[in-house]
């Protein structure tokens, strides 16, 4: 009688069977758009059969659900990882040089070209009226706004440098809630598997976790196996190094941290920059990633005193410091470095601003020796020439003084902010219509040995190609890393990825499963009714 409701049995273990599938399915529709959700199969076996008493075989019992597992493709993770890191270091780099190529503003009507020639122009016009004080008071204001133009280019510079400072605290900051998060899934995958199960929808939530952490720093996230389980199985641990240290290991979780400089990296940073290590105080060398993008543009001065081999925010302010300084020294001293070697010989100084004369209201005005481009001190008020040059008189020393210009404090001399009148047009004393040194200040516009590049637009627009053409670099290799993610998700996708037509088909293909064991059930109750009722079976 016993073995007479096998066949029940097993209609019901269908039943089970299919009902499971269905569920696995619905499951997976619903997950459909769930953000790093694993597309979910079960592994569905023929249960132990039984032998028959007389040896003539065995019988089937039906099937069984031993597993539901996670489709991923582990490969194409550790993949994504490494590409994802790439395209979000170029990608960062490419916003950060969008932002300084607009700070430039070339070509435009308010761009370097612009102000330079109108600065020019007015020395033209003194040129044909020495003595208005309506043109003078235009070559001053003129040459204001030259200053100014430097002044907000650095104060610009300076600004984006604190504002990717800030940004780089928030990634470390984001860094660490990640991996506590995935530090607290570690214990929960851990638990939840130590009975033989698999944490398919929490193992999601860790990859998901990891792929963020991925674009914000360089990582190797490897499952280690440290030993055996009571049962057998391996006993596998979630590591995720940076650099070669262990940033989560299983239940192990080193923080990261930023801490201030003591000292600046670059002459051209500002105060109070963050470094970047552990919480520890050990060092971090980060290859890739956000944070790699960040650090690169914010302190990138073509390896100068163990800076990132990259132009950054620092190697275009010190471009911006070059050239106030060689302009400044050549408009009010005459001193161009035709060999560019940085030493000024006897042969290469001409005729400045300070070799000129202004027009001497009295005998005791001082009406020479002034230069026209000085700095601001302290309150952002300009100094005067004498102060400036504080009592340099050997080209050296002179020299030595233009080191402490800098684009952010380049400003015209208090001398001609004070009193128009010192504006030297004239190459001797008391000669209102005398232009000589007048002219050789306008040449200077077009003098081909100021810089190394030529000219001043020219200097100055070498940075702008510079900028452009790293912009341009970050631009494509960005388009290229993110052309490979793409190709990388969209495998993931192809393997992981729910399929809406394909679990419609599955639930089609079950459901024909589940009401056939449904009419096996009805069949053999049919049958056991005949057997007992009918035959009358004792």
């Amino acid at each position: 009688m016993r073995t007479s409701f096998f066949g029940i049995n097993v209609a019901v273990r269908g039943l089970y069977t299919a009902q499971r599938n269905l569920d696995v399915i619905n499951h997976n529709i619903n997950n459909v758009n769930t953000p790093g959700y694993s597309r979910q199969q079960t592994i569905q076996v023929a249960s132990k059969p039984m032998p028959l008493y007389d040896g003539t075989g065995m019988v089937g019992t039906g099937s069984d659900v031993i597993a539901i597992e996670r489709i991923r493709d582990e490969y194409l993770d550790f993949k994504y990882w490494s590409e994802s890191s790439a395209f979000a270091e170029w990608n960062t780099k490419k916003t950060a040089l969008a932002d300084m190529e607009a700070m430039f503003n070339e070509p435009s009507d308010s761009g370097f070209n612009v102000i330079l020639d109108e600065f020019f122009n007015s020395l033209q016009e003194l040129a044909k009226d020495p003595g208005s004080q309506a043109v003078r008071t235009l070559v001053r204001e003129t040459g204001v706004m030259v200053a100014k133009y430097f002044n907000s280019l650095a104060v610009h510079f300076e600004e984006l440098q604190n504002d990717l400072n800030y940004q780089i605290d928030t990634k470390v900051t984001e860094a660490n809630s990640l991996g506590l998060q995935i530090q607290q899934l570690n214990r929960q995958i851990y638990r939840a598997e130590l009975d033989g199960n698999t944490a398919n929808d929490l193992r999601d939530h860790r990859t998901l976790l990891i792929d963020k952490l991925s674009q914000i720093i360089n990582i190797d996230a490897n499952e280690v196996v440290v030993g055996k389980l009571p049962d057998g199985r391996d006993d596998k641990h979630m590591v995720i190094t940076m650099s070669g240290k262990a940033f989560i290991d299983h239940y192990e979780f080193s923080r990261l941290a930023v801490r201030q400089r003591d000292e600046k990296l670059n002459e051209e940073d500002i105060e109070n920059l963050f470094i970047v290590g552990w919480e520890d105080g050990n060092r971090l060398d980060i290859r890739g990633g956000e944070l790699k993008g960040l650090l690169d543009v914010r302190d990138g001065n073509e390896g100068k005193n163990g800076s990132p081999v990259y132009k950054g925010i620092p190697f275009y302010i010190g471009k911006l410091d070059q050239f106030v300084r060689t302009f400044a020294m050549a408009f009010n001293e005459g001193f161009i470095d035709n060999n560019t070697n940085g030493i000024i010989e006897e042969e290469e100084v001409g005729m400045g601003h300070v070799n000129g004369y202004g027009i001497a209201r009295n005998e005791d005005d001082v009406y020479t020796g002034i230069r026209f481009f000085t700095m601001v001190a302290e309150g952002r008020k300009p100094i005067s020439s004498d102060d400036f040059i504080n009592g340099a008189t050997e080209i050296d020393e002179i020299t030595n003084a233009y080191k402490k210009l800098t684009a952010k404090n380049f400003s015209v001399s208090f001398d001609i902010y004070d009193d128009i009148n010192k504006i030297a047009a004239s190459s001797e004393p008391d000669e209102i219509g005398n232009i000589v040194n007048l002219n050789q200040l306008i040449k200077m516009r077009h003098n081909p040995h100021m810089f190394s590049e030529g000219a001043p637009e020219d200097f100055m627009v070498s940075i702008v190609a510079t900028m452009g053409i790293d912009s341009q670099q970050a631009i494509r290799i960005s388009q290229n890393q993110h052309s490979i993610v793409r190709q990388i998700e969209n495998r993931r996708l192809s393997d992981s990825g729910v399929s809406l037509d394909e679990e419609m088909a599955n639930m089609v293909k079950h459901q024909h499963a589940y009401t056939a064991a449904a009419k096996m059930v009805n069949t053999m109750a049919e049958i056991y009714d005949i057997l007992v009722n009918r035959v009358g079976m004792r």
